[in-house]
């Protein structure tokens, strides 16, 4: 019987891939703490700087996952390195989840030029409260995604024949070049079964969250998507890895799409049992493009964030009046949103990533966060 090993350590600052990955004595490396893994391991990554372009292949079971887990979220940053291929991460194993990363893809590297941000193959796979940004960015980069290589922030791909991958609670931007379209570049890219909830996707060339080759059976549902160069959502299936099914019995739910190119549409091999409920589709050039499916419960208006700006860096949280509040379904809803807050914090679920909570919680929260000083225990 394989040892069972519960938890190993990586530091970039204090770490060496000689080290048996203690707290102690950590790993430099997620790929050698990746190749020690066994189906139970948590391998906890310390804050500090990696250098991306690896891939990893070891395989948890349903009941004991390996977790790659950055134990301060977006506390350990993956950036371009030397050498590896077009993958910041690319991930092999089934039954992984890979939670609170950043991949970044701003500095300068002297390897391969990433076109996807995290790229996941392998079956029940989990990606999470990630921040990836700036993929497929360079000229360089483009001129292979354009050969039909594609690209993505964030990739869940059944070209090995995996299924149910889950990207849930990530944040997900500048993707592909600024100001160029692209339709092979896109935010979130399922090529198979699973679940897409809880993202904020932005300015991205193609489109926000897609779906193509052997997708279906997808549940996309609270995501917020805005400035995207193609469509905001888009269901399809096409140029098939295992088979010939269209795409069929998905479930398009409680979703922004707002200021992108165009909204939510359907393209490709297409059945007649995909769905669309209660998603606000405003200010898009075209809002809906669907060819099978059927939409009810939409919402044509401005979603009312509390500071909207399409480059980034607003808040995107809905405000009181916002057409969004209690305006979901619970159906396949998040039990949180993308910070984890709890849902439905109103009469019913939020549309959107966000779920709003009122002024004077968000005001407790804030100042229930501020350490006290502590008093010498000296009378005054």
């Amino acid at each position: 019987m394989a040892e069972l090993i519960v938890a190993l350590h990586v530091s970039s600052a204090k770490g060496s891939d000689s080290n048996p990955g203690t707290v102690d004595r950590p790993f430099q490396s997620i790929l050698k703490a990746s190749q020690v893994a066994r189906p139970g391991t948590t391998v906890h990554v310390a804050p500090g700087t990696y250098r991306g372009g690896f891939q990893t292949t070891a395989s948890g079971t349903v009941n004991a996952p390996i977790r790659y887990v950055s134990d301060v979220k977006w506390g350990a940053r993956i950036v371009p390195g030397s050498g590896g291929g077009h993958e910041a991460w690319d991930n092999r194993g089934s039954n992984v989840v890979i939670d609170g990363f950043e991949i970044d893809g701003s500095v300068a590297g002297g390897g391969k030029p990433w076109l996807f941000g995290l790229y996941t193959a392998g079956s029940n796979s989990v990606v999470r409260n990630m921040k990836v940004h700036d993929i497929a960015r360079s000229t360089a980069a483009m001129k292979v995604a354009d050969t039909g290589q594609g690209g993505a922030g964030i990739m869940a791909d059944g070209w090995a024949g995996g299924t149910n991958m889950t990207v849930i609670g990530n944040e997900v931007y500048d993707i592909g070049p600024a100001k160029r379209s692209s339709g092979l570049v896109h935010g979130v890219y399922m090529a198979t079964s699973g679940l897409v909830q809880n993202n904020l996707v932005y300015q991205i060339a193609g489109d926000g969250v897609t779906s193509w080759h052997d997708a279906t059976d997808l549940i996309i549902v609270n995501n917020t998507v805005f400035q995207a160069r193609g469509a905001g959502i888009m269901i399809g299936a096409g140029d098939h890895y295992h088979g010939d099914a269209p795409h069929d019995h998905s479930q398009v739910s409680n979703n922004i799409v707002y200021d992108n190119r165009k909204g939510i549409e359907e393209h490709g091999e297409l059945g007649f049992h995909n769905s669309y409920s209660n998603n606000l589709v405003y200010g898009n050039r075209s809002d809906w493009r669907l060819r099978t499916g059927k939409a009810s419960g939409s919402i044509g208006a401005d979603p009312g964030f509390v500071n909207y700006r399409k480059l980034g860096g607003g808040d995107y949280r809905l405000t009181a009046g916002s057409p969004a509040v209690d305006a979901g379904i619970s159906e396949s809803a998040p039990a949180t949103d993308v910070r984890g807050v709890p849902r439905p914090q109103g009469k019913s679920i939020d549309v959107g990533a966000h779920e709003r909570v009122a002024e004077s919680r968000e005001a407790s929260d804030r100042q229930s966060s501020i350490r006290q000083p502590a008093t010498s225990g000296r009378a005054q």
